[in-house]
């Protein structure tokens, strides 16, 4: 069943599917989804959650053994599958489906992929997903939409905001929720709830002068190697959480991967970059000058693995890992000295 992510909320009131498929580029709005998904669940009794993520050579069938296996310690548990590309292949295909058609009632499994399009939404695997669960598409808030949006989330943090001074903070983010999202909650720290005026907004979106996530990524995609290093730096040494910028990098990625995939397949650069934010185009286009669909893939598989080490999946140094990204988005390929 095809859901809405606006009516999600209703339906898991009405009760757990026993699968869900949330597809989405939007971090932001994917966590929030996913969120609500464990907190439903967690409030039925799924106590435990095994966390996967299909990077290249992925163990399907620990997965599958991770869906039949119950702890001593807990009686539910959430099963949660992330696809980095989209595409779990034949063999993974063949594990979601059998995971589906043994399902027990107390396992939930959540998978979580970036926005799929119709072919993939017509694969076997999104299919069985489909017809004994729920399939939640998180569509990108368009440029358009953006001032309604963020009024929305003022509204919902209690605040008010005057039109000016939606537009302002609108033009501020350039579309980017995460960022859109982050100015909102710094605003109720300052503001508490109330109204405010673009003056407001003014003083508190230009009130720090230290680098931030967004800096970061645009650095990247410009290929300024040095000045994306040296943010990351800065970062670090303010205490910003690396998963924040796993977030923000991967979001990008997940934003290039088809469009470089069009060009790569002879597609004009210029019709492609139609659907880019005004504002973004240079950087995008800067960024697919330097990278193929090939190198993009390599730098999700990257990410992926970071994301998994941040959670304490698999083992590495994360500032280590977000360097060599950082690095390879900009177009600069680092080595690392190992410590000692």
């Amino acid at each position: 069943m095809k859901v809405p992510a606006n009516a999600l909320a209703q339906k898991l009131k009405s009760g757990l599917a026993g699968v869900y498929l949330v597809s989405g580029d939007e971090p932001l709005l994917v966590g929030e989804v996913c969120d609500a998904i464990r907190g439903a669940a967690r409030a039925q009794g799924f106590d435990e959650r095994d966390l996967h993520v299909a990077e290249r050579g992925f163990d399907w069938d620990g997965l599958l053994a991770s869906g039949s296996n119950l702890s001593l310690f807990a009686t539910r548990r959430i099963v949660e599958l992330r696809l980095p590309t989209g595409k779990p292949g034949d063999k993974g295909a063949k594990a979601i489906i059998q995971l589906i058609e043994h399902a027990d009632p107390d396992t939930l499994l959540l998978v979580v992929a970036p926005q799929l399009d119709k072919r993939s939404l017509g694969a076997s695997w999104a299919k069985a997903i489909d017809a004994a669960g729920m399939v939640v598409q998180i569509w990108p808030v368009e440029e358009s939409q953006m001032p309604g949006w963020i009024k929305q989330r003022l509204r919902a943090s209690g605040l008010q905001a005057d039109e000016e001074a939606v537009r302002l903070l609108a033009t501020r983010v350039e579309g980017n929720l995460m960022a859109a999202q982050q100015e909102i909650d710094k605003l109720v720290l300052l503001h508490g709830s109330g109204k405010l005026d673009a003056d407001m907004i003014q003083e508190a979106v230009s009130d720090s002068s230290r680098f931030d996530i967004f800096d970061l990524v645009d650095a990247a995609l410009l290929g300024d190697a040095g000045r994306a290093l040296r943010i990351l730096q800065g970062l670090r040494q303010e205490g910003v959480e690396p998963i924040l910028i796993c977030w923000a990098l991967s979001r990008e990625a997940r934003t290039l991967s088809p469009l470089a995939w069009q060009i790569g397949h002879g597609d004009a650069p210029g019709q492609v970059l139609g659907k880019v934010w005004a504002r973004r185009k240079p950087l995008v286009s800067a960024a697919l000058q330097r990278h193929s669909s090939g190198s993009i893939h390599a730098l999700q598989l990257q990410l992926a693995r970071a994301d998994r080490v941040v959670k304490g999946q698999a083992s590495g140094a994360i500032w280590d890992e977000l360097t060599l990204i950082v690095a390879k988005l900009a177009g600069t390929n680092l080595r690392l000295k190992a410590a000692g």
